[in-house]
């Protein structure tokens, strides 16, 4: 054979196998490309979050909301009295005992108050009051040093509940005995529907009345500084080097329509949403509470009705609703 022809037959051979890889290649890729978007694919249908189901309060497993009430409350427990005259105003399943979730903090402020501690002490967070019932977080991190002063508003203001365990631990005898100390300030007054078993809250072993809980803020309101602290809108904390804002729970205390004397909210899964108060209005001191309140702003629209309703009334006209409990 020619040179030429072999020269030609070499090289046709050459770019014939060249293609050949070539194509090879591209095959490989693409399989391969397609077995990676099958495998993301996959991947992500695992990540697809699970559909939460919610958690019934205990009002809501004992019927309580079947309650009808002149108002609509989305509250199965409201209770309105007349401090100055004890006179029951409205009253919806006033006697059901229920978890209180932070309403608790009350309590723990009352108990901090009357041991006539230093508030100028200084207490220092720890991993003890790390939350072990609901494993919520917390802004004050453990080594976080404030007074017990400091402790007590934000406990009051903020809710804060490694603050008010902080408040418990440092009480003279340890978590055991303040615990004791609050239930032995709930039989003092009175409150024979009501059983703390920690100083914060999360714990659904918390529990009490309406009733007994309007006792317990008849009382606290008339200590100035509970009423002080309780109040307040925000406050400013140096945690370290920063300094940290803190405000309330309560959007009430902005509303100019509101004279709020006490307050204090709370919320578990196991409670709802709570609310207790103590507020003037035409001339008349009332406190309020609200428990096993279902939605995010309801305790607060139930309030905005309580107080509608109140002024709507042409005398001493009161409202009772109750279930079975």
């Amino acid at each position: 054979m020619p040179f030429a022809a072999v020269f030609l037959s070499l090289s046709l051979l050459a770019v014939t196998s060249t293609a050949e890889a070539a194509a090879s290649k591209s095959t490989k890729a693409k399989a391969s490309a397609t077995q990676t978007r099958k495998v993301k694919s996959v991947v992500l249908r695992k990540q697809a979050a699970p559909v939460a189901r919610a958690v019934p309060t205990f009002g809501q497993v004992a019927g309580l909301h079947e309650a009808d009430d002149p108002l609509s409350l989305k509250s199965s427990v409201a209770y309105v009295l007349d401090q100055n005259t004890n006179e029951v105003l409205f009253s919806k399943n006033p006697q059901a005992v229920l978890p209180i979730a932070s309403i608790t903090k009350l309590m723990t402020a009352l108990v901090v108050v009357e041991s006539g501690l230093p508030m100028d002490e200084k207490l220092t967070v720890t991993d003890e009051d790390k939350d072990t019932e609901k494993n919520t977080g917390s802004r004050l991190a453990f080594g976080t040093t404030l007074t017990r002063g400091e402790m007590l508003h934000l406990a009051l203001m903020s809710s804060e509940n490694r603050a008010a365990h902080a408040l418990g631990r440092n009480y003279p005898g340890g978590l055991d005995a303040f615990v004791t100390a609050m239930n032995a300030k709930a039989v003092a007054l009175g409150m024979t529907d009501t059983h703390y078993v920690e100083p914060t809250g999360l714990s659904s072993r918390n529990q009490s009345s309406a009733a007994d809980l309007a006792k317990l803020v008849n009382v606290t309101s008339q200590v100035p500084i509970l009423r002080e602290l309780s109040t307040s809108r925000e406050a400013r904390v140096s945690l370290g080097k920063r300094l940290v804002q803190f405000r309330s729970t309560n959007g009430l205390l902005s509303n100019p329509l509101w004279d709020i004397g006490l307050q204090k909210t709370g919320f578990i899964n196991e409670a709802g949403k709570c609310l207790v108060m103590q507020a003037s209005m035409a001339g008349r001191k009332l406190i309020m509470v609200f428990l096993d309140s279902s939605g995010k702003a309801s305790r607060i629209a139930d309030a905005e009705r309580m107080r509608k309703w109140l002024a709507s009334q042409p005398g001493e006209q009161a409202a009772t609703v109750s279930t079975k409990f």
